[in-house]
């Protein structure tokens, strides 16, 4: 189907990731026909809706999107059903409804790399040690593999030494916190968490006098959980100086993507924006689902080569954003580069896959 190895090859930030070359186009369309092929809820909804995608010279904003409420509903397969090795849920707050994406070994495979990819441009290849603002009990849940769980289970592959800062009963452990930090003075380590638990432990609760060490050289990446943050009036740039003045902290990498779409996830860069990648794209439709222009805010829609086992490579989401430009952002990172302003009204609370 795609030759991923070649894509896996490729420059992250390149201009191919520019999605009217014929490189993006083209594995776009064979995508897109697998799943037509092979999805029968997929090939239903493009049938009811008369949409043609064999045409040609077919731009990439002209193939059809699903809403991203559709994976609640329906279970949309592309692979033979004994083929699915996981199904992942996504962590709803107010509804029994639940995404639920079902991944093959192939698909599975690709999203670590994509993933691996995407991370080692941030940290580097080596492993690092890993202090996980959440409760160690969390990753047995495997019964509810759900979008906290998969972040956690996927950023663990560029970790080592794992220690877990939350005890069962939502407290710090200043033991095991401490017994980290002496282990790794002196050296660059990772913390990973979801942003309102980075919040509420790591700058509300911690004690700095009851700590022996510091922070200085730690790696911060967090997403998710802004909902939270935002009913508390806090938004991305308080987070970061709250985070700065508690831990004097300066390596702090905020991440937006999905369980619809993990692994292809979206850092942002020192400006303040998300960048897309080799993998991925991104336009911008207002409420009459038109593309809108560079800096004009409306309703996301992501798209991403990797999905396989389910039609999750063109996505309406219920997020709020803009487009800021294309190949000239000041970090010097080429493609698309955007904001994620917030949901939209009335929209169901996603839990912590609610990441921005």
């Amino acid at each position: 189907m795609i030759n991923f190895e070649n894509i896996f090859n490729k420059n992250l930030y390149s201009h191919d990731r520019n999605f009217k070359n014929p490189f993006f186009l083209k594995n776009y369309i064979k995508i897109n026909n697998h799943h037509y092929k092979n999805c029968k809820n997929f090939k239903k909804f493009i049938n009811n809706f008369k949409i043609i995608t064999s045409k040609k010279n077919k731009q990439i904003e002209d193939f059809p999107m699903l809403p991203v409420n559709i994976f609640k509903f329906h279970q949309l397969i592309s692979v033979p059903r004994d083929k699915i090795v996981k199904e992942m849920n996504s962590s709803g707050t107010t509804s029994n409804n639940l995404s639920k994406i079902f991944l093959d070994k192939e698909n599975s495979l690709n999203q670590k790399k994509t993933l691996c990819k995407i991370v080692e441009n941030i940290i580097g290849k080596e492993r690092l040690p890993m202090l996980i603002v959440e409760k160690k009990s969390i990753i047995h849940e495997r019964k509810n593999f759900n979008a906290k769980v998969a972040a956690i289970t996927g950023f663990s592959l560029f970790g080592k030494n794992y220690t877990y800062l939350i005890k069962e009963d939502n407290q710090i452990d200043y033991n095991e916190l401490n017994k980290f930090l002496n282990q790794n003075k002196d050296k660059k380590f990772l913390i990973f968490g979801f942003t309102s638990q980075i919040y509420e432990n790591l700058i509300n609760k911690l004690s700095v006098r009851t700590i022996e060490g510091n922070f200085k050289k730690a790696i911060l990446i967090h997403g998710g959980g802004w909902k939270k943050l935002e009913e508390k009036k806090i938004n991305n740039s308080l987070f970061k100086k709250k985070i700065k003045e508690k831990l004097s902290k300066k390596n702090i990498f905020n991440y937006y993507g999905m369980i619809e779409q993990t692994g292809t996830i979206f850092f942002e860069c020192k400006h303040g924006f998300f960048h897309t990648t080799i993998f991925s794209d991104i336009f911008i439709r207002d409420k009459n689902l038109n593309v809108l222009s560079h800096n004009k805010k409306g309703i996301i829609q992501l798209i991403s080569l990797i999905p396989t086992s389910y039609p999750g490579h063109n996505i309406l989401t219920e997020d709020i954003g803009l487009i800021a430009g294309e190949d000239n952002c000041k970090c010097g990172l080429k493609g698309k580069y955007f904001k994620v302003e917030g949901r939209i009204k009335q929209s169901e609370v996603r839990g912590c896959s609610d990441v921005r």
